[in-house]
């Protein structure tokens, strides 16, 4: 199971991605904007969904950048077919499309969240950090529709099933895209207690990321949009 990365000290071990994107140019100037960085390291790339998938499977990356349009298996399909045996790794999809219908497809298969091509650098590498942190990397235009899209879809269940209420309470907060640091101060707690909560949420959810937690308790009523 992929825990939010701690990224806060030195020495830390980097952070492990997979590049998925049909264009051979594309993948070598994203590896090569990340591979600059000293906390990011690439440990491989794929061309295709299928490949994706037998790449993920080999080398358990903590996040994967995964493009969408691509011959053959689609970055959607590839991203519920690598979430359903990979459930704790982070899916970053970068992609051009941005209507809503689309996004909605690209959360429900399981990604982390997602990216238009024409993001600046240093958004993409703050979307890639915040992902193996576990943090969110939606807009929070398209986190507020998201709320409300998935909230019609609850299927109630108590929440002290599955969470404590410490962890819920963690959960409820970061449904709001705060950051860590901002939950910790939030909670008057530390910001590695904030990690831990979130790691073991994820854990016993079995999901990778903070965008399919909160999806998890939106749909399951724990969380009121109207709140956020």
């Amino acid at each position: 199971m992929h825990h939010p990365a701690d990224t806060s000290s030195e020495g830390a071990r980097p952070i492990t991605l997979l590049l998925v994107d049909d264009h051979p140019v594309v993948r070598k100037g994203t590896r090569e904007l990340l591979e600059n960085e000293p906390d990011l390291h690439v440990i491989g790339e794929a061309e295709s969904g299928e490949e994706a998938i037998r790449q993920a499977r080999a080398l358990n990356p903590d996040v994967i950048l995964m493009d969408v349009s691509m011959p053959g298996m689609n970055g959607i399909e590839a991203t519920r077919a690598i979430k359903g045996f990979m459930p704790g790794v982070g899916v970053l999809v970068l992609t051009s499309y941005d209507d809503d219908a689309y996004v909605f497809a690209l959360l429900e298969a399981g990604a982390a969240g997602y990216l238009l091509k024409n993001t600046s650098e240093d958004d993409l590498l703050g979307a890639v950090r915040a992902v193996a942190a576990g943090e969110s990397a939606l807009h929070p235009s398209v986190a507020r529709k998201v709320l409300e899209r998935f909230s019609t879809q609850q299927t109630p269940t108590p929440p002290e099933d599955a969470l404590s209420p410490r962890e819920l309470e963690v959960l409820r907060v970061a449904a709001t895209g705060r950051t860590n640091k901002e939950i910790a101060r939030d909670l008057d707690i530390s910001p590695r207690t904030v990690q831990v909560h979130l790691a073991n949420i994820f854990s016993k959810l079995g999901v990778g990321s903070r965008t399919e937690a909160v999806l998890y308790g939106i749909k399951r009523g724990w969380i009121d949009p109207k709140t956020l």
